[in-house]
């Protein structure tokens, strides 16, 4: 079944049957630290006020958006997903909270029609478990292609806890407790179960980090909260 699941039409019909609710899951999945996380790695990228170009990849429902407009007020901010489920989701709240200014994609970010050398920051929260290592490898490439000389990514994702006293409890929590939520919500608690199996082959950002740097990017590595959550920034 691993074998499988890293397929785009695998993630792609997981993601969409769990559209519905992934974004209070999110929450409860992350300790409710989800939020918090999605403001303290867009810090790694200097606040800009210019009218720059900024690209949201793996986008989902479009839950960054609001610290990133804060820390880029006048950006013109681009946001790419393959999940229809997810971008239906995105679209009403572009319209509803955000006066339908950010420019929806429904692309995948490994085989996408993005222009080169094109974005001032590409960002980028929660989506990097769902790819094997090559895909990751791609993910690299196509940062590299689509920033400008100079710009700046910043990548964060849930992670496995080095500590093997938390990594069990956590596992615990995410591959127990959070099914059950997914039941209550689904009727099925495969598709949550799911997201520790990723979080738990994921590891952390680390091993992320070296492939975007074998592809000449400059990196630094961030690890929050014990472990649970890691990421990556740097420029090109």
């Amino acid at each position: 079944m691993e074998e499988d699941i890293y397929t785009p039409v695998y993630v792609k019909g997981l993601f969409d049957r769990m559209s519905a609710s992934y974004e209070r899951m999110n929450y409860l999945t992350s300790f409710g630290f989800s939020i918090r996380w999605r403001r303290q790695f867009l810090e790694s990228v200097p606040a800009c006020s210019d009218p720059i170009e900024v690209i949201d990849l793996l986008t989902g429902m479009g839950e960054t958006w609001g610290s990133t407009k804060k820390r880029f007020p006048n950006a013109k901010l681009t946001a790419l997903d393959f999940s229809e489920g997810m971008l239906k989701y995105a679209e009403q709240k572009c319209q509803t909270s955000f006066h339908g200014q950010v420019c929806v994609l429904h692309q995948d970010v490994l085989q996408n029609e993005l222009p080169s050398a094109h974005y001032d920051v590409v960002t980028c929260a929660f989506g990097l478990k769902t790819f094997g290592p090559a895909q990751l490898q791609v993910l690299a490439q196509e940062t590299k292609r689509i920033l400008k000389p100079g710009g700046r990514f910043a990548f964060v994702e849930v992670s496995k806890p080095e500590n093997w006293v938390l990594s069990a409890l956590y596992g615990f929590y995410l591959g127990r407790v959070i099914p059950v939520f997914g039941r209550l919500l689904l009727g099925d608690p495969q598709e949550y179960r799911m997201l520790w199996l990723y979080t738990r082959n994921f590891g952390n950002a680390q091993e992320t980090m070296r492939t975007f740097e074998r592809e000449g990017l400059s990196t630094n590595y961030t690890s929050y909260f014990f472990g649970c959550c890691s990421g990556f920034h740097g420029q090109k």
